[in-house]
Parts: C-alpha cells; structure tokens; sequence
C-alpha cells in the first residue's frame, strides 16, 4: 500500500500547478481532443491516441525531443486499439491531446501498463524539454518517479485547460504500449486489485515451493526438489516478466533488470526438464533418457548465453528453449503414458494447460496479442493450474508407489509364510525321521541283534537305577545269570547257525517266563543272559529260574540231521543286600553261577548271606 499513499501524496501536490496553455498548435493537433473530465472518454482512450513509427535513417528516429519532429511527421490514430508491435528496431513517437471540461482543477494519472521496455520519455506541453521524465528499463527503477512497476505520468490541469502529451519509446524487444488515463482513486483501486492477485499467486507459488523442499528434505526424493526448483525459476520469470523484481531486487542495476528474464527463462527451462527426467522415471540407457540429459545441458549452455549475449537475442532463444522443453517433456510424458505409468496422465494434462497460457503470454509479450495485463493474469492461472496437476500428480505417484509396495509387502508376507510352512513341514518330516532313526538306534544300541533281548549296555544303565530304588523304597531285587551248558560243543558239532537258533530258543523261553512288566531279560555275553527281577526276592528268583531250567531241558531243538538236541542252563542268583552296589551284587551272582557249573550244571544255585543255596 506505500506506493498507493504516495499517490495520493502527489496527487496533492501537484494540483496547485496547473498551467495555462497558450493558443500555439502542438504536433499532431488533428489528432481528436480527449476530456479528460468524461469517464467514458477515459475509458475509450486509444481513440484519442495518435502514433508515428520512424525507421533508422527517418529524421524522426534520431530526434530526441517533440520540437526536433519534422512539421509534416504523418500521425496515424490508434483507432481504438492498443499499441503492440512485434520485435522492432523503430522509435515510436505517440501524442494524446487532452483537456479538462470539468468546473474545477482535477489530477490523473497516465498509465503505461507494461514494465519491460528500455526507454521511455513524457512530455507535456507546458512544461519546459528538461523536465521530461525519462525512465525504462536501461535507467534505475528510481528514474519512475513513483514506487510502480508500471510507468505513470502525473496530470494536473485546470478548468477548460488543455494539454499535449508526447511519448517517445524505445525497445529492443518487442513493444507493448497499452495506455490509461485514470484518476487517482481508480489507480489505487485498480493497484489494490492486481497486488491481491499478485500476493494470492505469488505466495502459493511460495508456499508449495517449501513444502516441495520440505518433502525433499524428509523423504529424500529428489523430484520434490527439482518441483521446488522449477517453481522458484518460474516464480522469479514472472516477477521479472512483471517488472517486480526490477523495483524490489536489483532497481539500482538497469542493466541485470533485463538480463535477469532471460536468465530466468533459461533456469525455468533447466528445472522444467530435471522435474520431468526424475518425476516421469526415465529409465537409464533409453532414448528419452539421453534427449533429456542433452537438453538439460542445453539449458545450462543457454544460461550462460544469457550473461554474454543482448537482450534482443536470448529472450528469442530462450523462449524457443522453452517451449521445446515443454514439447518434448508432452511428448515423453505421452510415450510414458503408452508404456502404462499412470502418473503421466496427469503430468500430460498440467503440460497441457502450461503450453496454452505459455503460448498466449509468449504471443503477448512479443507483442503479437495486445492486453498484455490480462495475457500476465491468464499465465498465472496456467501456472497455478499447472502447479495444483503436478501436485496431484505427484500424489497420485505417491499413491501408486504406496500400493506396489503394499503388494509387495503383501506378496513378500505371503511368500515369506508359505515358505515358512514349506519348511516347517520339511522340518517336522525331518524331526519325523530323526526321530525314528533315534529310536532305531537306541533300538540297535539297548537290543541284542540277534536275539531281540536288551544288551550288556541296557543292563549297566538299568541295574544302578534298580539298585538305586530298592535301597529307596526297600523293595527286593534279584539278580539271575543264566549260561548255556556246554554250548561250544554244540557250535563246533553243528556250526554256529544252528547255534543262533538255539541262542534265539533260549530267548524265548526266558522271555515265556520272565513275564512281568518291570522285569528284563538280557543277553550280554555269547551264551550268557542274565535276568533283572525287581520287586522278587531269592526264594521267587530260584522258583522262576528253576521253571525255565525244566521247560528247556523239556523242550528239544531240532537239529540239521532231524535230531534233537538237548539243551539245559545254568543260574546264580543273588538278591541286593543292605549296603551293598550293583557291582558286589554282579559279583555274587557270577559266583553262584560259577558254583552251579562247579556243582553238575542244569541247575539254579542262590548266594545268600555269604552263603549259596542250591536246588536241582
């Protein structure tokens, strides 16, 4: 709002000096004379308004001031029509002749509305040559008068006074002259209007520019950064464009003022491509990849162009940069489209709106369309739309990103499950195995191979367990070794497969009387088993020994030849007494066995007390 107070401050000022005119015609005096005092005049301006065009070599292009006009210069009206031309090296003279049919003095203001031309100069009839304001862009921002990015000239004048205005312009781009005469108030107004517009666009350009860098810097992604890139660049080129960046970051450098659009351009370009190499995920090796790598160097060429060669030139290269950029980006975002990245749908759409409002302002500002003002308002909302879709774009990216990883979660978890019940099932079939073979080979290690019977192994783990629970509970337990009489003679009469089968007779007739539960038959030597009986004592181990001495010695084995053959056993018994161990217990039913041998064989003999008692 200063720029607005100072306006009004001005205005003030300068309406105690208005001037008289006197009757000497002024050039260009055929032009129609505008009252200044009429708003619909006011607002029909340009057909009041009256121009020359003087080439190099015309008299007119190297005149510096109104009086150095030749008499006969040919003014053409405007014809209602705001006054842009193209690329141009012509100086253009414009006059406006205007009274004020009002009862009273009154001020207003000339307003040129388009900041980007080198040099402009006002005069007004009653005042002297060196008080022309000369301003543009080639002067310091200063050089305006007023705090404005546009170019305004104070008129003040009297009831029924009338004035000549003149305005000599030159540029070495394109010219956009579009003109107004307004009051103070409606400048103000009308200023209010376009700082509200230009505040809203330029500060969400901002504020989606730190959150794209905000992102960046979170989550590492770097096409938050270079979006965070490409609207900075762009922001910069509009203000530029816009003559703010002229009046708030470098008025006091004329020269930067001009080659900072270029640059900006050319920045615009760089970032442009970078956003759409890494948000479009071209692949490395492909030729999209290598068009975009060659462009964005392109872009860095051209940046340095910028600082060596005129405006006039790089404004035209930079703009043609920019308009390939966005044409091969659409055409790469189309391919990528094609190749199934849904992202791109929505890229393709912002580049679309970007194209057309970047077309219309190109046109506008080199000055093939006029209102150039409205041209500025249609870009920034091409760019605010552009600005929403690539950020949409990168939500739906997000989007699309997050579910491929979900299904790969998903995908990985089920995997990762079967698997496991895959290889829990491949490990109970294992433990299965495992576990059978253990059993086996326990079997193979407790079992005697031949006969079935628990071996020597299993009677030294038992026999201290037993041993162990009788003295605890105080139960009985008798120890039997029982040996087959003479049983070499019958290996070496029939051979020892017959002696087998008669060790696997005599395994089952211990087993056939050895019948309780807790009872265990062992072989463990040749021809020498032995007997565990918990819970029996002498007089029950005698009586289940001397059974099965009967039932064998009863019972003949078939030999080879069709004979029978006779075996008988031999026993010693002896049962756990008080303070004694399983080895002085072996030890005394080995010495029984040896009486029983000593004494007949076929017999069962029991140690007790120190002494043996035997039955036949």
């Amino acid at each position: 709002m200063s720029h607005c107070l100072r306006l009004l401050l001005i205005t003030l000022c300068c309406l105690p000096l208005g001037v008289a005119v006197g009757s000497t015609p002024e050039p260009g005096s055929q032009c129609p004379v505008l009252d200044a005092a009429d708003a619909d005049a006011r607002q029909s301006l340009m057909h009041y308004v009256c121009f020359h065009r003087a080439k190099p070599g015309d008299a007119a292009h190297n005149a510096k001031t109104p009086d150095e006009l030749p008499a006969s210069l040919p003014w053409q009206p405007a014809g209602g029509h705001d006054l842009v031309f193209s690329h141009t090296r012509s100086v253009y003279w414009i006059h406006l002749h205007i009274r004020n049919s009002g009862p009273a003095r009154d001020f207003w203001y000339l307003k040129l509305n388009y900041p980007l031309l080198d040099e402009i100069t006002f005069w007004q009839s009653d005042q002297p040559a060196e008080q022309a304001i000369v301003t543009g862009d080639q002067y310091p921002f200063a050089s305006r008068g007023l705090d404005y990015r546009y170019f305004l000239l104070p008129v003040t004048l009297d009831s029924g006074e009338s004035r000549s205005i003149t305005i000599r312009v030159r540029s070495s781009g394109a010219l956009n002259v579009p003109l107004a005469l307004e009051t103070p108030g409606e400048v103000i107004a009308e200023s209010n209007h376009l700082t509200l517009g230009h505040g809203l666009f330029y500060g969400a350009l901002l504020v989606f520019a730190i959150f794209n860098m905000l992102l960046f810097f979170s989550s590492g992604t770097v096409y938050y950064f270079h979006n965070a890139f490409y609207m900075a660049a762009m922001g910069l080129f509009l203000f530029a464009m816009g003559g703010f960046a002229n009046q708030y970051f470098w008025p006091a450098s004329a020269e930067f003022a001009n080659t900072s659009i270029p640059l900006s351009l050319a920045l615009c370009a760089l970032a442009m491509t970078l956003f759409g190499r890494s948000f479009l995920e071209i692949d490395a090796g492909t030729i999209a990849n290598t068009v975009l790598k060659a462009q964005a160097w392109f872009c860095v060429g051209f940046l340095v162009l910028s600082l060596v060669l005129p405006y006039s030139k790089t404004i035209l290269l930079n703009t043609v940069l920019a308009l390939t950029v966005i044409a091969s980006l659409f055409a790469v975002a189309l391919l990528r489209l094609r190749q199934g990245y849904q992202p791109a749908k929505w890229y393709i759409l912002a580049w679309l709106v970007m194209f057309v409002g970047a077309m219309i302002y190109a046109l506008a500002a080199f000055g093939y369309l006029a209102d150039f003002i409205a041209r500025e308002a249609l870009m920034q909302a091409a760019i605010g739309g552009q600005v929403v879709l690539l950020n949409y774009a990168m939500v739906q990216r997000w989007r699309l990103l997050n579910e491929k990883l979900l299904a790969a979660e998903h995908n990985a978890r089920t995997d990762l499950e079967f698997k496991v019940h895959e290889r829990t099932a491949q490990l109970r079939n294992t433990m299965r195995q495992l576990e059978k073979a253990n059993r086996k080979l326990a079997t193979l290690s407790l079992n005697d191979a031949l006969t079935g019977l628990y071996n020597r192994r299993h009677m030294d783990n038992s026999l201290p367990e037993l041993c162990a629970e009788a003295r605890r509970t105080g139960h009985p337990l008798a120890l039997a070794l029982v040996d087959a009489d003479h049983f070499k003679a019958v290996n070496d009469a029939w051979g020892h497969g017959f002696g087998d089968t008669c060790l696997q007779f005599i395994a089952d007739i211990l087993t056939r009387h050895v019948k309780r539960p807790r009872d265990i038959v062992i072989r463990f030597g040749g021809e020498e088993f032995a007997l565990l009986l918990p819970g029996t004592d002498t007089a029950g181990a005698l009586n289940v020994c001397n059974a099965l001495i009967q039932d064998i010695k009863n019972t003949p084995v078939p030999a080879p030849d069709g004979s029978d053959v006779r075996i008988t056993l031999s026993a010693g018994i002896a049962c756990l007494g008080s303070g004694e161990d399983q080895r002085e217990l072996f030890e005394r039913a080995d010495e029984a066995l040896y009486r029983a041998k000593a004494e007949g064989r076929n017999r069962a003999v029991a140690a007790q007390s120190g002494t043996v008692s035997q039955e036949r």
